[in-house]
């Protein structure tokens, strides 16, 4: 049977519909707080900051501007900032995803990659997870998979603007530069437009990067430094390679194995749309090697490519779209668990009920936000130096007399005591106390228990 136009607006329609749903699903989880993701914090009071008139310069440049630009219209209808908001643009960046994968299918090999690839990203637990989120990464791969459909389409200028846009939401979008290479081997002249069209397009979006360079070249080095150096909870990882693989095992399950096929055929054959895709697969994997943070939205720009790449062989399009089921029923069990109430939520008004008035709190990241002052204790992480106030006498001496811990951090501590020493026994002592406020999670509560000691 012949696939018509019809078809294909109702299939595209249809995987839309669905990716939506995924989405939605969990998409309040936490609010009013950014308990999703931390990052949230960093993102969401700058973009309404901008939306507010507080000026374009974010002040902030672990990440570029481009997101919080995007988000700044929407915050500035609201009176403080609102991740329910941030989220709602979130999602709709999320399902934009899918639909310029199925862009990117058709350009690639046809309906059956649109077919595979969009109801790959729709369905890819990492990629639904993050399109709940205010954070840079889905945006990230809308623009590299935007600007890989330029490509494909021929208008090597456009994806070059892509490209740009594609770094200002996250520094890495820049790796798309060597599939535009690719792709405009040959015609130089049009080559070097679209080179030049990625810069402009990266300093129209974040100017303020390039205005304050060695600020922002100090920010990105640090982060940076952070992600070969590891990260708590990941101290366990096998070699790089191996554990992104698990990550993208984990968001889109065995499908990843018909990818890496499609990919070894497209290195074979190496027609124009194998050596655009390759090329960035290629690229985009061999900078993630340096890394020892082995974080799974790491490895979203790969996703669009890796659904497409599966739908390379004409026989293994069938067979993808059933693998597809793999992700599908992982993606709903996620949601599902963003339908229970944070315990954080449910602590905070314990908590200030517990604290005395002007009370000082130590408290670990990721612990929830109280009206009290509130010394940070730093984060664990691999490679830094132990923080010298997680001992109950040194706070005692400082005039601190809670402390609020969450699973978040001690979880993750204690499973790699040899490597935090120092913070394990600081948990150990705590652990000896009896938490004045102690909230679990369970009987529709989810998230990590939270626990305030008085020491």
């Amino acid at each position: 049977m012949t696939r018509t136009p019809k078809f294909d607006l109702v299939a595209l329609g249809a995987i839309l519909v669905l990716a939506a749903a995924l989405r939605l699903v969990g998409v309040r989880y936490g609010l009013p707080y950014p308990f999703l993701n931390p990052d949230e914090a960093s993102i969401v009071p700058r973009a309404w900051a901008i939306g507010h008139g507080h000026g374009l310069d974010p002040g902030w440049y672990d990440y570029p501007s481009l997101l919080m630009y995007v988000q700044a219209p929407f915050e500035a209808l609201v009176h403080a900032p609102s991740y329910g908001v941030a989220r709602g643009v979130a999602v709709v960046l999320g399902v934009a995803g899918v639909a310029a994968t199925w862009w990117l299918g058709l350009r690639s090999y046809g309906r059956r990659a649109a077919v595979v690839g969009a109801l790959t990203v729709a369905v890819a637990t990492t990629h639904v997870a993050y399109s709940r989120m205010a954070v840079t990464d889905v945006a990230l791969t809308l623009g590299v998979t935007c600007a890989l459909a330029l490509m494909l389409s021929g208008r090597l200028e456009w994806a070059g603007l892509a490209v740009g846009l594609a770094a200002a939401a996250k520094y890495p979008g820049a790796v798309a530069l060597v599939p535009l290479v690719v792709a405009g081997w040959g015609e130089w002249r049009r080559l070097a437009r679209g080179l030049a069209l990625a810069a402009c397009g990266f300093v129209a979006a974040a100017p303020f990067v390039v205005i304050h360079g060695r600020t922002a070249w100090r920010s990105v080095s640090h982060v940076n430094r952070l992600a070969r150096a590891g990260w708590l909870g990941l101290e366990h990882d096998p070699a790089t390679p191996l554990a992104y693989l698990d990550r993208l095992w984990g968001g889109i399950g065995p499908l990843l194995v018909l990818g890496l096929v499609g990919l070894a055929v497209a290195l074979w054959r190496r027609r124009r749309a194998d050596l655009v895709l390759a090329s960035f697969a290629i690229a985009y994997w061999l900078t993630l090697m340096p890394q020892h943070a082995h974080f799974d939205r790491y490895v979203l720009p790969l996703v669009p490519v890796i659904g497409v790449l599966a739908a390379r062989i004409p026989w293994s399009a069938p067979l993808a779209v059933a693998l597809l089921v793999v992700p599908l029923v992982w993606s709903i069990g996620d949601a599902r668990g963003l339908t229970r109430t944070d315990t954080r939520v449910v602590a905070i008004p314990q908590l200030v009920a517990a604290l005395p008035a002007g009370a000082a709190v130590a408290a670990d990241p990721s612990s929830p936000p109280i009206d009290r002052r509130v010394f940070e204790l730093a984060l664990p992480g691999p490679g830094r130096p132990a923080d010298p106030n997680r001992d109950l006498a040194r706070l005692r001496s400082r005039g601190i007399r809670y402390v609020l811990v969450t699973a978040s951090v001690t979880e993750r501590v204690l499973r790699a005591r040899s490597s935090y020493p120092r913070e394990s026994r600081f948990y150990d002592e705590l652990a000896r106390l009896r938490p004045v406020v102690d909230v679990e999670p369970g009987h529709g509560l989810g998230g990590p228990w939270v626990r305030l000691y008085r020491i």
